[in-house]
């Protein structure tokens, strides 16, 4: 890309956050300071606010949808960066979350599902920091293994729950000790976020916060404030919604039938709830995330840390509001697979920053062991993307691999591979009797014309295939993971919705 493309990319960003002409003079500043030579400074602290489920584009400065706010999240795309092309290297929570803690792909940390315990002797990133001299702390959901809540290796705080835990009145594992709270668990976990940061840690010491949210996990409930808000927007349903001979075209016989299923539009959650109130209920609960955000960046202004601190924010994984006729996440389709991220320093990243490349859940590690001025172990698949936030040039990635393995206990979705380059998709499918998928994602950014069958790119097609198995030997991927049974299995169909 070209300096004069780069400049443009930004005021058509800039413009559609609507940065005031008030704000130019900052972000003149800083891109003064890059083309004098200074380098930005390293921050000495790192936040980093997980949520859960929250799909790549539903954030007010994307305008999509038209009716939702969210401010906090917009000022940090306005004053630090949007990570346009952030991916999740597994779209389910648990294998993300380990991946986010170890650097790796599920096939080598072990965590292939939500019920699988992290193997014995994985070694988390945190652990390096204390090693480091670093205070960690670590609040909210862990959800690796459902049936324990007690403090894992690397956090000097611990405040979290067991499984999904609940949105109101939540009981807490503060330290070894269960205690109950009454409220919303996006509002209690933001105040003990807070606590440690005024209260409960050496102030002479540089910080790891993890605060990981629930929200926005179904059953979505919002916090009592924001309940109703959009009970009468109007809603816009994805064009690929509609149970039509077009959107079907070309497309594998699993995605038609999960349709009906736990995780589709004809059937979802069994019936539990109707879309439009699924939707409503989705960008209420979202709100509280936002505040919390916007309560953390508060705190760090009002206490002299903000110049200091490298804020991330970003989603365990996607999710699906009625793309090609689904629900959830686990399959590679855009709406799945890429994640909300957002970087906010104003000691560090130019503000009004677009990030082009890839970056995958596996970089967190990486680049926040790099801030603590430790190199990326071996052990880890991913790299460190600070250079890339201090505006500096470097080799990058030019693809992003994706796993998922079949689970029996939601078994719509069969075990997937594959690769995503700035421009095409191949999603490479196994167990099943099916159609692979290739999608040109400059022409095609909904995903609706499946080129498989394309003779002039079956090049390309052999070309990924091999990038994508060549990946896999390389990492030891190619064995497929088996797991014991689970007791709850979404089986069920809607007699009334099966298509012939």
């Amino acid at each position: 890309m070209t300096t004069e493309d780069q400049t443009t990319n930004r005021r058509q960003f800039l413009k559609t956050l609507g940065l005031t002409a008030a704000a130019l003079p900052f972000a003149a500043q800083c891109a003064s300071a890059r083309r004098s030579g200074r380098s930005p400074r390293k921050p000495r602290n790192v936040v980093f606010i997980l949520s859960d489920d929250h799909r790549y584009d539903f954030m007010s400065f994307l305008n999509k949808p038209k009716f939702l706010e969210t401010p906090n999240m917009d000022r940090m795309a306005r004053e630090g960066a949007y990570v346009k092309n952030a991916t999740v290297s597994t779209a389910l929570c648990s294998p993300s979350r380990a991946s986010i803690l170890t650097g790796q792909y599920a096939h080598k940390h072990g965590v292939v599902d939500n019920n699988t315990l992290v193997p014995k002797g994985t070694r988390f990133f945190p652990q390096d920091l204390q090693e480091a001299g670093w205070q960690t702390a670590f609040m909210g959901k862990w959800h690796m293994g459902g049936s324990t809540d007690a403090p894992r290796p690397g956090f000097h705080k611990w405040i979290s729950f067991r499984g999904q835990g609940v949105y109101f009145d939540p009981t807490f594992n503060i330290d070894g000790k269960r205690v109950k709270r009454e409220g919303h668990v996006s509002d209690l976990l933001t105040d003990y976020a807070l606590d440690w940061l005024k209260n409960d840690r050496d102030q002479d010491k540089p910080f790891f916060l993890y605060l990981s949210h629930k929200a926005v996990h179904a059953m979505f409930e919002p916090a009592k404030r924001h309940l109703g808000k959009y009970e009468n927007v109007k809603l816009e349903y994805p064009k690929s919604m509609a149970y039509t001979k077009e959107n079907y075209k070309g497309k594998p016989d699993w995605v038609k039938e999960q349709r009906n299923s736990w995780h589709g539009v004809d059937h979802m959650y069994h019936g539990q709830m109707d879309f439009d109130t699924f939707y409503r209920r989705y960008c209420e609960t979202l709100l509280s995330v936002d505040e919390s955000i916007g309560r953390v960046i508060k705190y760090l202004e009002d206490n002299n840390l903000a110049e200091d601190t490298l804020v991330i924010y970003m989603g365990d994984n996607g999710f699906v509001f009625g793309e090609h006729g689904l629900i959830d996440k686990r399959h590679m389709y855009e709406e799945s697979m890429r994640v909300p991220f957002l970087a906010w320093c104003p000691g560090m990243i130019r503000a009004g920053s677009v990030v082009e490349e890839l970056i995958q859940n596996i970089d967190i590690g990486p680049t926040v062991m790099d801030i603590a001025g430790l190199k990326t172990p071996e052990r880890m698949d991913g790299q460190s993307f600070l250079p890339i936030l201090q505006g500096r040039k470097i080799s990058w990635r030019d693809s992003a691999f994706y796993e998922y393995y079949w689970e029996r206990n939601f078994p719509h979705t069969p075990t997937t591979h594959g690769v995503r380059t700035n421009r095409y998709k191949y999603i490479h499918y196994h167990g099943i009797w099916d159609i692979d998928e290739l999608y040109d994602l400059k022409e095609d950014p909904e995903e609706m014309n499946n080129l498989i069958d394309s003779p002039e790119h079956q090049k390309l097609i052999t070309q990924l295939n091999k990038r994508m198995f060549d990946w896999l030997e390389e990492t030891d991927g190619m064995l497929i993971p088996l797991r014991r049974d689970t007791k709850f299995r979404a089986i069920e169909r809607n007699p009334d919705k099966i298509r012939k």
